[in-house]
């Protein structure tokens, strides 16, 4: 995928430097996939446990209804195809002048593609490390663990781990007589779930990037206090009540006063946005309904218990919106964009007090000692996030 790494300081000029600390942020989110990965092979803990507890004596299902090779598909595949398409097909939109290069569009074109992309790999990647290890952490049973471990019944004294005056005893697994390692170590992986997690770290981060992108928003107005000024543009027809009270203002020989920040029309508070239809809506929430019914799998397929499947989805929700808002700007202000690439001068580090990682490096400038103080540093160049552009812009600071 060809992206737009134009140096901000040095306009028509691919950064090195940018384009590397890109390739760096995807080589950390496969080396966390790595971690996940082998976190998944290790021996989990194994909890003690009860012989006669009935919440893990569930049969043992061989077909699943959503393995794990489906789960891959629905929660990375199809994210990545719906991404790819939105952006070369709905981007940039209709704001664009029809004058505006092709190469642009394109390079606006790519750079939500591979933001996309990255969002979702941030998503994906850090909830199956958190689960994984997790999982092995608390070795918790699985609701069908007996059926796995076909437990020595008759040698059960030897194996007992604790008791309480002899009314509840615990065993441990060196009761299990299955030859199967594999199968009776992921008994012990139930707490969190890991369809869950990743189910919801793909297909809700889906979500949110569909409604960013067919802006499927809440209506709401921006913040501004109830005041006599605006008043009038909470009535049913704003216009006519204040076409009136100009007439009788001026009968009166009065001069009213329009309200601040409004033109001559003023525009009720119910004009100010509108629902989108809700055929949208529904599209945007099909991943996640989707990935709600692969979690409940989980549950009919005795594979996890019910807490186990909810703080498994909270890991995924929570990845998805950090992951989404990492790389995109809110849902009822962005306007369906995500932020632009970093500067040249910050690709890999901005340092205190910059504050984010746009913009160019500020030049100093005619600055005496005496006046010099920690809190009137230079004041840095106008950051700019918009892929394509090119801007270098730095105010010089002079010393009186």
């Amino acid at each position: 995928m060809r992206l737009n790494y134009k140096s901000r300081a040095n306009p028509g000029r691919i950064s090195v430097a940018l384009v590397l600390s890109y390739a760096f942020d995807w080589l950390i989110l496969l080396a966390a996939v790595a971690v996940g990965s082998i976190f998944a092979i290790q021996t989990p803990n194994k909890r003690p446990f009860s012989l006669t507890n009935p919440e893990i004596s569930f049969p043992f299902v061989n077909k699943e209804k959503v393995p794990l090779w489906i789960l891959g598909v629905c929660t990375l595949i199809v994210p990545m195809i719906v991404i790819a398409a939105v952006a070369l097909i709905l981007v940039p939109g209709p704001t664009v002048s029809k004058a505006t290069p092709k190469s642009l569009i394109w390079r606006r074109k790519l750079w939500e593609w591979h933001t996309g992309w990255l969002g979702l790999g941030l998503s994906l990647a850090s909830a199956y490390v958190i689960t994984n290890g997790m999982k092995n952490l608390f070795g918790k049973p699985r609701p069908d663990l007996l059926a796995r471990c076909k437990p020595d019944y008759a040698n059960v004294e030897k194996y007992v781990y604790a008791g309480f005056n002899g009314t509840v005893n615990l065993v441990s697994a060196a009761i299990c007589t299955s030859t199967d390692k594999s199968t009776l170590d992921d008994g012990f992986r139930s707490y969190p779930s890991g369809h869950a997690s990743w189910s919801a770290a793909g297909l809700i981060y889906l979500s949110l990037f569909l409604a960013s992108k067919l802006a499927i928003t809440i209506p709401f107005l921006p913040p501004q206090s109830y005041s006599k000024e605006y008043e009038s543009s909470f009535g049913a027809f704003p216009s006519r009540a204040e076409r009136k009270a100009a007439e009788k203002h001026h009968q009166s020989g009065e001069t009213l006063a329009a309200p601040a920040g409004t033109d001559d029309v003023i525009v009720g508070s119910r004009n100010q946005a509108a629902a989108p239809p809700i055929y949208l809506l529904v599209i945007a929430v099909i991943p996640w309904l989707s990935s709600v019914y692969i979690s409940s799998t989980r549950y009919s397929d005795f594979r996890h218990h019910g807490f186990d499947i909810l703080f498994g989805y909270f890991i995924g929700t929570v990845c998805a919106i950090f992951a989404f808002r990492y790389y995109h700007l809110p849902l009822t202000r962005g306007a369906g964009w995500s932020w632009g690439p970093r500067s040249r001068e910050r690709s890999f580090w901005a340092g205190v007090g910059v504050g984010n990682y746009a913009g160019s490096k500020p030049r100093i400038v005619n600055i005496e000692q005496h006046e010099m103080d920690i809190e009137s540093s230079p004041i840095e160049g106008r950051p700019t996030n918009d892929v394509g552009e090119a801007e270098s812009s730095s105010i010089a600071v002079k010393g009186s």
